[in-house]
């Protein structure tokens, strides 16, 4: 043991050195005690490692003594890593890869499609997100910034979906309309998402291309463990052995693997939270009111992209039309493109598109010819024509709709099973008003890597799984809440506002909706997009924000107004990009174009 205990000093205390104090250490010492410590490490059978140089006096012995369990080790703590097993590829399952191998855990990544490929819409990150993203690699942020497209510097709200008057003109969201009958009354509010930011010096709200942005997660990856993931190999279940003796993994194809941690990341229909919570994967039940232990929201969404130029297009991020029982939004997506999205209030299988999501072909449907943006126009009857307008430019067969299921926050049951924890919308599945659910996904990333961190012993992982589920819970509660209430509140709540000089909101909705004006704009949207940017673990960025706004908006100008040229002479319209699901060739751009 004199070998040992020397060996171990020598170690500990070159651990900390500079390079070239280690180098100097006597070579022949170094590998003779080394050699010595191997073998009676080997003897001994006692599976140790070193902690850092802190704890070496104060939990060396005490540890030692333990054989039953591995101490943990970090880059700046030599030991064993601590081993990851991550089930799904998404973008929480991606970026936990990433914070956990920058801390130096061994992980791997087991995602069910075969290979990736370029598919998927969009995707919007907040402020809080983008804080997260800085915070956790500042080349990943800048590859992040490289391919966004910002909406949050831009007037974002929401507008009066029938009087709009079609011209897509830039109005203020004052009152003056009560006693002006010439007055316009476009724009009902509009959100403070870019006051917000600057309240705590956060970049701004925007979108980045899924495709991009899992590229970008993967490439990082790669670059500290180039065969990181797995796929093609979904995980289908696990058995936790217990307090600091890992989890057993099991594949798709019947094998297994062996893990410290299982992270389910593996998106609403979660395999592994079906196993947690005692659930049978997308089992319907009640008419497809719940599924999976998912409730049915009440509302079904459509989805397409066009490429058009609007009169507003530089001066506005997103919009969102309100009207009697449904809404419909748009977004700046970048390179001329908008996004949109209808929400209808209607039950659930109520098909008529394929599912963007995983869902159903075209020929699945009841009617596979039927023009579905003559369908969703037919259910905005009497509305603006600057819907009519956006609905009209996009072509039929790119038009996509997904039931909406989401869940309540589960206060009642932990996130973790002994050395299993749920992360992202595997345990909070969130509506997508406040575009919260891959930012959440993020944080929960963000979190669970810094409390795994701390940890030096295998035994104390189990406990390190709950407090990061109470660590989060209260907050992520919070923002499912919040979502859903901004769903029902427009569906359910609102209506076209009250207005003395015509007869379009002359409903006890309308007036409900009127009144709600003041409230909305000077207290539950400022308090709402405030709380959401109040996690920030940069901190406040200083000039950085303005600076990428203002290098962003030039190039973003250049790039649409050549979409918007290729689309004008050549007679082009845009396609929305494959779904995210199908592992069918894809095409080389997120967006393909489609001759007339």
């Amino acid at each position: 043991m004199k070998f040992y205990c020397l060996a171990s000093i020598i170690s500990a205390a070159t651990a900390f050195a500079p390079t070239s104090f280690r180098a100097a250490v006597a070579p022949h010492a170094t590998t003779s005690l080394t050699s010595s410590f191997e073998a009676v490490k080997c003897v001994n059978n006692q599976r140790t490692s070193a902690l850092l140089m802190s704890d070496v006096e104060t939990e060396a012995s005490e540890d030692i003594s333990s054989p039953d369990y591995d101490l943990l080790g970090r880059p700046a703590r030599p030991g064993r890593p601590l081993k990851i097993a991550i089930a799904g590829g998404g973008v929480g399952g991606l970026t936990t890869a990433l914070c956990m191998l920058k801390k130096g855990f061994d992980v791997t990544v087991y995602e069910k499609t075969a290979a990736f490929a370029r598919f998927g819409g969009p995707i919007q990150f907040a402020s809080n997100a983008l804080s997260v993203i800085k915070e956790i690699d500042e080349e990943l942020f800048e590859r992040v910034m490289d391919k966004f497209t910002f909406t949050g510097t831009r007037t974002c709200g929401i507008k009066d979906g029938l009087r709009a008057d079609g011209s897509f003109r830039m109005t203020n969201d004052s009152l003056d309309y009560l006693w002006n009958a010439d007055a316009p009354a476009d724009w009902f509010v509009k959100f403070p998402l870019k006051e917000c930011a600057d309240l705590f010096g956060l970049p701004y709200t925007g979108v980045i291309d899924r495709p991009d942005l899992q590229e970008i997660l993967i490439d990082e990856c790669r670059k500290i463990k180039p065969d990181f993931i797995s796929n093609g190999n979904p995980v289908t279940g696990y058995v936790s052995k217990g307090k600091g003796n890992g989890v057993t993994v099991n594949l798709a194809d019947g094998s297994e693997v062996e893990a410290d941690i299982l992270v389910g990341s593996d998106g609403i229909w979660s395999a592994v939270r079906a196993q947690m919570y005692g659930e049978e994967i997308k089992k319907s039940e009640k008419a497809a009111l719940k599924r999976q232990g998912c409730k049915y929201s009440g509302y079904t969404v459509f989805a397409g992209e066009t490429i058009l130029k609007t009169d507003d297009y530089y001066e506005t991020g997103y919009k969102v039309y309100i009207g009697p029982k449904r809404y419909f939004v748009t977004s700046d997506v970048g390179d001329g493109r908008i996004q949109w999205y209808a929400f209808f209030a209607l039950p659930p299988g109520t098909k008529k598109a394929p599912s963007g999501w995983g869902g159903t072909e075209r020929t699945d449907q009841a009617d596979p010819e039927e023009n579905l943006v003559d369908y969703i126009k037919s259910l905005h009857e009497g509305w603006s024509d600057e819907v009519m307008t956006v609905l009209d430019s996009t072509p039929p067969e790119s038009v996509e709709q997904r039931d909406l299921y989401d869940r309540s926050p589960e206060l009642l049951r932990s996130w973790a099973d002994g050395n299993v924890v749920l992360i992202g919308d595997a345990v909070h599945p969130m509506m997508p008003n406040l575009g919260q659910g891959g930012c959440q996904a993020i944080e929960d990333a963000f979190v669970l890597s810094e409390t795994l961190e701390l940890v030096k012993s295998t035994d104390k992982l189990e406990g390190a799984l709950q407090d990061f589920y109470k660590k989060r819970i209260v907050r992520v509660s919070i923002v499912q809440f919040l979502s859903r209430l901004a769903s029902d509140l427009i569906i359910n709540a609102f209506d076209t506002p009250w207005s003395p000089h015509d007869d379009l909101g002359k409903t006890w909705k309308s007036y409900l909706t009127f009144f709600w004006k003041p409230l909305l704009q000077y207290a539950i949207f400022p308090g709402q997009f405030a709380y959401l940017y109040s996690y920030h673990p940069t901190g406040n960025m200083g000039d950085l924000p303005a600076a990428l706004q203002s290098k962003w908006k030039k190039q973003h100008e250049e790039d649409a107004e050549k979409a918007f040229a290729v689309a004008s002479e050549d007679g082009y319209q845009a396609v929305a990009a494959p779904s995210f699901f199908k592992i069918a060739e894809q095409p080389e751009t997120v967006m393909a174009m489609k001759k007339n």
